[in-house]
């Protein structure tokens, strides 16, 4: 039958170099939709509670969306999910460029790799199969190298996504790169390399055709005329996410010096207009005209020639205010090596933080850090520790666990500076000058996460579906768990964050309902559930794992320490998580330690998750550092 979806997995045991290829359930698509959904229901009835996330007993999937590879706009992207080695929760990475449509061209809606081969592969995916390729030559090399390598090999035409140094290395926050783009959060190109998976390659030719072609051209169609003139569409062109460091600024919300203060000082070096004047050009996904990339080169100055398809607004701010850094050359330059060695900027950035306030305190000292001057702004430290991060070389090798890891490590005091939730660490949002940011970090299953749920009415005073205070601490749980679902619900068509200007909701169910044939999906209202439904696992995936109410919460800075310099946000703190917490619990359906109800269970189709969550999980201690040859 034609339809968007292939109807396909693809699972690969690297353990004893085998694939198979199986059906995706008529009820699995009608109840999860696609990407994210079906990532979280073969995550939790596939992988054990208690399993070391960098053991071979951790699973990888690689999801598409169901509209991935079609002509509709922004829909190409992809998902990659598996138990996250900075949190021990779900975790999940993002990714764009064109490897998404890659694996849909090959006619499967995901992969699944399972297992651990005892020595560095790569996988190579055509119409005749999968091989199982020697990676000794490829090990090693950074993301930009490994990716030239493979396209001499098997083509021009070759899609890939790799990990670099900081994957086989087994940096908690590894990623996932594709071109230059990357799958970032929670440490999934660390899981590929613990199972030694160097990259995946992909040569696939393919249509993606919708079940009722001419509809879903006509809904196509009145989608790229809205993108043509929508302002918002038109911006991210220009300045990609440069714009948000100036919503930053005026907010009060641009965490400063590890989350010391929500303003630094010369932020006009920073400016969309800056970043403007080393503009090369755009660059896109595959499907969508909005091409919010923007790729910089630094002209001048000793960082002449450093060049990045980016950075975006978060790794600004994660090489800039976090570091008390405004020099932008040092910026650019940070993100490139990032790129290369396969870093998440966020969780870098974040580290480098983080040690250079223990510096500022007396708990570390030149002897602790290699020798490295760690006063705040410090490029040519900035730059080392990126490479030190990235290689697990030197005061690196601590860092490159992460933030919580690290201070457990560090002791004296460090978890005080340690700016996480759930392990994972914190992005570019102060939660004290946006609480219900604050409340969605805290409760979100993946850790410190931005993206998912953003409570789009603090921060750009939209009123659906009412207005809200951003310093106000009650009446606000309902509307961080809307929005979480909403964002749940995106993630099973993964729509771009950027590109679905104009996205109204009966284009995204016509497109849904003309791709897939099913009528199910043109009520909005049943991809809201579906939505739910997804976060309620993804918790109930936690709570096996032993998370709770306790889990739900933010780093001790944001209760005791008023805000410094953040305009109208100075003196912030969060006064009342107890009352966010209840609301937001309330709203889903949860008791009041975070756990589903089994009367809510049962409404979302998940009865017989009920009996799970009744089970003491068998958890395994995190061990501290260090705690493996590398």
């Amino acid at each position: 039958m034609m339809s968007t979806y292939a109807g396909r997995l693809l699972r690969i045991n690297l353990t004893n170099k085998s694939f198979q290829i199986e059906l995706v359930p008529e009820n699995v698509k009608k109840d999860w939709v696609g990407g994210r959904g079906f990532g979280i229901q073969y995550l939790y009835n596939e992988i054990k509670p208690g399993i070391d996330p960098l053991g071979p007993e951790n699973k990888l999937l690689f999801l598409t969306g169901v509209l991935g590879g079609t002509t509709a706009q922004g829909f190409s992207r992809y998902i990659v999910m598996g138990k996250s080695p900075s949190t021990g929760c779900v975790g999940r990475a993002v990714g764009g460029g064109n490897f998404g449509a890659a694996i849909k061209f090959a006619r499967f809606d995901f992969l699944l790799v399972e297992g651990a081969s005892e020595h560095p592969v790569y996988l190579f995916i055509n119409e005749s199969g999968v091989q199982f390729l020697d990676a000794s030559e490829l090990w090693g090399l950074d993301t930009q190298g490994t990716q030239r390598r493979i396209v001499d090999i098997h083509g021009p035409a070759t899609q890939s996504a790799c990990i670099g140094p900081a994957g086989e290395k087994l940096v908690r926050f590894g990623t996932i790169t594709h071109g230059r783009r990357t799958a970032s959060r929670c440490g999934m190109g660390t899981v590929m390399g613990s199972k030694k998976l160097k990259a995946i390659a992909i040569h696939a030719k393919g249509k993606i055709i919708p079940k009722n072609p001419s509809a879903f051209k006509e809904a196509v169609e009145k989608q790229v005329s809205i993108l043509k003139t929508h302002p918002r569409r038109v911006r991210m062109t220009d300045y990609g996410t440069t714009l948000l460091v100036e919503l930053a600024d005026h907010l009060g919300c641009y965490p400063t010096r590890n989350f010391q203060a929500g303003r630094m000082e010369g932020m006009d070096k920073l400016s969309p207009e800056e970043f403007a004047k080393i503009k090369l050009k755009n660059f896109g996904c595959y499907g969508c005209m909005t091409r919010c990339g923007q790729v910089h080169e630094v002209k001048e100055g000793v960082l002449k020639g450093a060049y990045s398809e980016g950075p975006e607004y978060e790794t600004i701010w994660a090489f800039g205010g976090q570091v008390g850094n405004n020099d932008l050359a040092t910026i650019v330059t940070a993100d490139s090596l990032c790129d290369h060695l396969g870093l998440d900027t966020i969780s870098t950035g974040n580290a480098i933080g983080f040690a250079m306030e223990l510096f500022e305190k007396g708990i570390i000292s030149e002897k602790e850090s290699d020798g490295l001057d760690l006063r705040w702004g410090n490029a040519e430290t900035i730059l080392s520790l990126v490479e030190k991060i990235g290689r697990r070389e030197g005061l690196g090798r601590l860092l490159g666990e992460g933030v919580r890891r690290a201070a457990e490590q560090i002791g004296g005091g460090a978890e005080r500076y340690a700016m996480h939730s759930k392990g994972l660490e914190l992005p570019a949002y102060e939660p004290r000058a946006i609480k219900g940011y604050g409340l969605s970090y805290a409760t979100s299953n993946i850790g410190g996460s931005h993206m998912y749920g953003r409570p789009r009415q603090e921060i750009y005073g939209t009123s659906d579906p009412r207005p809200v205070d951003r310093f106000t601490e009650e009446g606000k749980g309902d509307i961080v768990a809307l929005v979480q679902k909403q964002q749940a619900a995106e993630e099973v068509v993964i729509v771009c964050a950027f590109g679905n200007s104009g996205l109204t909701h009966s284009l995204l169910s016509d497109l849904l309902t003309f791709g897939t044939g099913y009528d199910e999906f043109r009520d909005p209202g049943y991809i809201e559930k579906v939505g739910e439904r997804i976060i309620c696992m993804e918790r109930c995936f936690n709570v096996r794992e032993g998370f709770d109410r306790k889990d739900d919460t933010l780093p001790q800075r944001m209760f005791t320490e008023p805000l410094l310099n953040a305009g109208g946000a100075t003196g912030e703190m969060i006064r009342n998580m107890d009352t966010l917490l209840n609301e937001y619990y309330d709203s889903f359906g949860y008791d009041k330690n975070g756990i589903p109800t089994p009367e809510r269970l049962k409404q979302l189709g998940l009865k017989g998750i009920a009996e799970d969550l009744k089970k003491k999980p068998e958890i395994t201690p995190c061990p501290k550092f260090p705690f493996r040859i590398y």
